[in-house]
């Protein structure tokens, strides 16, 4: 018997962890939520002009759309990607055999990947956007395209 209970107290000791982490997250992510009504995205994605009959009016309401898309998007990849850190660094940590550090050490090389790959998609789209927008050679958010138009368009008249 003494042969196994190394393996039980290793299986017994992932299944506490998990246990905890499980409580961990309902306790201070799931349970305020609910009991603020609190939104656990950052925002609206689609605003709410958008919400009324015909959709979207205008180019500006889109061009929103697309920017609370990346926002969103974002920022639930920052997130996912803590979460994959910390449980790597749990595997690598609570680790005995070499399989297990391998294992972690892959999901770390693969979080920070796709990690960067993610940002730096959102920084070519941003790049690009606030190019062709043409802000005038001030850099400011490309999603405020109307209000430019709007102010450019009002000079006219």
């Amino acid at each position: 018997m003494p042969y196994f209970s190394a393996c039980y107290n290793i299986f017994m000791v992932h299944t506490l962890a998990l246990r905890i982490v499980v409580l961990f997250a309902i306790i201070f992510f799931i349970a305020p939520s609910l009991a603020l009504a609190a939104s656990p995205l950052p925002g609206q994605i689609v605003p709410e002009k958008c919400n009324q009959i015909g959709g979207c009016q205008s180019v500006c309401d889109l061009a929103t759309v697309a920017q609370n898309v990346l926002n969103t998007g974002i920022y639930i990849a920052v997130f996912l990607s803590a979460v994959l850190f910390a449980w790597a660094g749990w595997l690598y940590l609570t680790s005995v055999a070499g399989g297990e550090i391998s294992r972690a050490k892959e999901i770390f090389v693969n979080v920070a990947i796709g990690l960067i790959i993610i940002l730096a998609g959102w920084l070519v789209v941003d790049t690009l956007m606030r190019t062709l927008v043409g802000n005038g050679g001030s850099f400011g958010p490309w999603n405020k395209i109307c209000e430019l138009f709007v102010e450019q368009v009002s000079a006219f008249v």
